[in-house]
C-alpha cells in the first residue's frame, strides 16, 4: 500500500535540506560559467600583444639571392701590378658556364626582370686583360682565357639571358666628343644602354669610367673608309680598304690604345671598307686575338663583316635599325617601334644611334614604357650570350 505523505506529521527541516532546496538549476550554472569564461577571455586578450590585428599571416622562407658577377664588379686590380696567378683554362671555362647557366625555378619571374637595377662597374683598365702597346694600353686575352669582352661586360642574370621575352639592345655612338651630352646620356639613360666612344674625344678614360660607374658598358667606335672618301672623312687614321695590312693594323692599335674598358668594337661609317673581305680579314683577326667582339651597325648593305668574322672565329652581330636617321622625336619613336617588332619576331634586336640631345631624351622616355610592353632592355654584350645569341 502506498504511503500517504500528506498524512505524515510536519517536522522541522535541517540546514542541509534547506540549502539543497535552494540549489541553483543546471541552466543557471551554465549561464554563469559562460559569463565568467567570456569575461576572463576578454581580459586575457586585452593583455596579450597581437600585432597583426586579426589579418591573415603567411610565413614563407625566402632563399638567398645568388648574384652573378664578372670581374667588372669585383675590385679592379692595379694596372701597374703584375696579373695574379689565375686558374687553368678548363677552370675558367667552368666559370663561364656558371655565368650563362639556364635559370632555376627559384630565380625571379619574367614580370620582375623588365629593367634590372643600375649597377656600378669598376674603373678600367684591368691589368689581367691589358698590355702596353705602341700608343697606349691594349686589350689582351689574359691567363685562363680571360677575355676583355667578358671581363668588362655589364653583368646580366641567367634569368634574363635565357628568358623568352623579346630583348632590345641599344648602342649609342659618338660618345666622348661632347662632354656635356655624354654626361647627360650617362645620367639619364638606363645602365643597360651601351655607349660607343669615338676615339677623338678628350679625357676619354675619365669619361669611360664615369659611364662604367653608372652601369654602362662601353665599346670603341672605329673609323673605317666610306664610299666617297675623302669628301666623306671619318677622321684621322681611318682604316682604308686600299692600304696594306700593316698600315691598317698600326691605325687599329692607335685607336684601341685611346682608352680601355671596352667589350668590343663597332664601325663608324665604313661602307667601302666593310665590303672588302681582303682588307677586313687581318683587322677582324686582330680583334679576335685580343678578345673583343665586333658590332656591325648595319648601314653597309653589302658588308662582309659577318662572313669574314665566321672565317677568323670572331663573334660578329649586326645592328638592324639606326634609330635616329630621322633625328626628330617622331622619327626616333617610329624607329624604336620597328625595333620592338623585330625583337618580337627574332627574339633580340640591336639598334644603333648617336648621342644627340633629341636621341637621349627620346630614348629616356621610351625606356620607361618597356615594362608595360613586356620587352627587356639588355646591354649589347648580352646579344652575344645566352638565348639572345
Amino acid at each position: 500500500m502506498r504511503r500517504n505523505e500528506f498524512r505524515q506529521p510536519l517536522r522541522r527541516r535541517g540546514a542541509w535540506e534547506k540549502l539543497w532546496a535552494k540549489r541553483p538549476s543546471s541552466l543557471w550554472v551554465a549561464s554563469v560559467s559562460a559569463i565568467v569564461l567570456l569575461t576572463a577571455g576578454t581580459v586575457w586578450l586585452s593583455r596579450v600583444p597581437y600585432p597583426y590585428a586579426g589579418e591573415p599571416v603567411i610565413v614563407v622562407k625566402i632563399p638567398p639571392v645568388a648574384e652573378l658577377n664578372t670581374a667588372s664588379t669585383d675590385p679592379a686590380p692595379r694596372p701597374e701590378a703584375e696579373a695574379p696567378e689565375t686558374p687553368s683554362e678548363d677552370e675558367d671555362s667552368r666559370k663561364v658556364e656558371i655565368l650563362e647557366a639556364p635559370p632555376q625555378e627559384t630565380v625571379e619571374t619574367e614580370a620582375a626582370i623588365i629593367i634590372s637595377p643600375r649597377r656600378s662597374l669598376k674603373p678600367a683598365p684591368f691589368a689581367e686583360v691589358s698590355e702596353t702597346g705602341p700608343y697606349g694600353a691594349l686589350p689582351r686575352i689574359g691567363a685562363g682565357n680571360k677575355k676583355p669582352h667578358n671581363i668588362y661586360a655589364r653583368p646580366v642574370s641567367a634569368s634574363i639571358l635565357y628568358s623568352n621575352m623579346p630583348k632590345v639592345a641599344i648602342a649609342l655612338g659618338g660618345m666622348g666628343l661632347n662632354t656635356e651630352l655624354t654626361q647627360k646620356a650617362i645620367k639619364s639613360l638606363p645602365g643597360e644602354v651601351t655607349f660607343a666612344f669615338a676615339p677623338y674625344g678628350e679625357n676619354l678614360q675619365v669619361q669611360v669610367n664615369k659611364a662604367r660607374a653608372d652601369g654602362h658598358e662601353v665599346m670603341l667606335q672605329l673609323p673605317l673608309e666610306p664610299f666617297g672618301f675623302p669628301a666623306a672623312n671619318p677622321g684621322p687614321k681611318t682604316l682604308m680598304a686600299h692600304a696594306d695590312a700593316g698600315a691598317n693594323l698600326d691605325a687599329l692599335a692607335w685607336h684601341m690604345g685611346r682608352f680601355a674598358g671596352y667589350t668590343g668594337i663597332t664601325n663608324y661609317m665604313g661602307a667601302r671598307f666593310l665590303t672588302d673581305a681582303q682588307a677586313l680579314r687581318p683587322v677582324l683577326a686582330e680583334m679576335k686575338k685580343r678578345g673583343v667582339v665586333f658590332l656591325d651597325d648595319g648601314q653597309a648593305a653589302r658588308s662582309m663583316a659577318a662572313q669574314v668574322g665566321q672565317v677568323v672565329g670572331l663573334p660578329v652581330r649586326n645592328g638592324v635599325k639606326v634609330i635616329d636617321l630621322d633625328a626628330t622625336e617622331e622619327g626616333i619613336e617610329k624607329a624604336l617601334e620597328e625595333l620592338e617588332t623585330e625583337a618580337r619576331d627574332k627574339g633580340v634586336a640591336i639598334g644603333t644611334g648617336t648621342g644627340l640631345d633629341v636621341t637621349i631624351d627620346t630614348l629616356d622616355q621610351w625606356s620607361r614604357s618597356l615594362s608595360e610592353k613586356g620587352i627587356l632592355l639588355v646591354p649589347v654584350s648580352a646579344a652575344y650570350r645566352g638565348r639572345a645569341s
